[in-house]
């Protein structure tokens, strides 16, 4: 019985653990795309100088708040989405609107497609 018990607690705390970081991830991943609607914002506007700075902005939020993200996530993803902010960041400091908006548009869709993936579902399950 009192192994049961003990099954029934470490199931629930893993279940429980695996809720609270797709919750994290999910927090975390809307940060990062407000941050990229802001730059995207400013390029609209032309206002390259500070469409730099918020790229640079962009930079500093993603390393606060994904440094944990390798510890879940495969570090390929990652590595991807490290990618596309160097090549964004060339981009807009060379003033180049159309693929700075193209690469902004790739990096927010793969921010977007982390919590998806690892979204406890049934579909993710199976």
């Amino acid at each position: 019985m009192r192994l049961m018990i003990g099954v029934f607690i470490g199931l629930g705390l893993l279940i429980g653990a695996g809720f609270w970081m797709n919750d994290w991830l999910l927090d975390s991943s809307v940060r990062l795309v407000q941050q990229i609607e802001v730059v995207h914002e400013q390029i609209e506007c032309g206002n390259w100088a500070e469409a730099s700075f918020q790229v640079d902005e962009l930079e500093r939020k993603w390393d606060k708040e994904a440094k944990w993200w390798p510890v879940f996530l495969e570090h390929e993803e990652m590595d991807n989405i490290e990618f596309s902010l160097a090549r964004c960041k060339e981009y807009v400091s060379r003033r180049d609107d159309a693929l700075s908006m193209g690469q902004l548009a790739e990096t927010r869709v793969m921010i977007e497609h982390i919590p998806r993936k690892e979204e406890i579902t049934l579909e993710n399950i199976l």
